[in-house]
């Protein structure tokens, strides 16, 4: 079992990264917040890690924190989510959000992740609600940058499953609530709350 890798930062995308150890380049899926949390290329950098072995094939998933990765393996203890739809509720929301939503039975919250049905954000918590300790609020490492964002925010809202028009709307809706200058993580989650109200 790999539990972690630390290396330089070959390559980002909002859904892998490239990381080389040694002269050997470990590719590892990646949930929105760990990409958020990462370094420049060419930096050194350290994730957590799941192996899991499907079809044959080894995959290598990586995390920012402790607590994404657990997340991340009790979310696959649920009936009807694979890997995928566990990286895309850990997009979605942060970890200590996710906790707070099954520690509460906030289905809706659930529901409103594309991918997750009522019956499914149902078993969610109905299956984890025991597994999963009441959240302690952790601040989780922001990457600053310069203006223009929208593009970015609204390109990772449409990796998560959301329409354009819809993502393109609630990042306006997001950005008339303050005027100081944004973050991507910050407008990323104003955005994503934004969703969720209207959802």
């Amino acid at each position: 079992m790999i539990a972690q890798v630390r290396g330089l930062l070959l390559a980002k995308s909002l859904e892998q990264v490239v990381v080389d150890v040694q002269g050997v380049g470990y590719r590892l899926f990646i949930p929105l917040s760990t990409y958020l949390a990462l370094p420049p290329l060419q930096q050194p950098v350290t994730l957590l890690t799941t192996l899991l072995v499907r079809d044959d094939a080894l995959r290598l998933y990586g995390f920012a924190t402790a607590e994404e990765r657990t997340l991340f393996e009790l979310l696959l203890t649920v009936a009807s989510i694979g890997p995928r739809l566990a990286l895309n509720v850990l997009s979605a929301l942060s970890a200590a959000e996710v906790q707070q939503a099954i520690a509460c039975g906030d289905v809706a919250r659930l529901q409103a992740i594309p991918g997750i049905g009522r019956k499914t954000a149902e078993r969610i918590v109905l299956e984890l609600q025991e597994k999963v300790a009441a959240p302690v609020p952790a601040p989780r490492p922001g990457l600053a940058v310069a203006e223009p964002l929208v593009g970015d925010v609204v390109s990772a809202l449409l990796n998560l499953g959301y329409k354009r028009s819809e993502a393109e709307r609630a990042v306006q809706r997001a950005q008339a609530r303050r005027q100081e200058a944004w973050t991507l993580e910050a407008l990323l989650k104003a955005s994503l709350q934004q969703l969720a109200q209207t959802s």
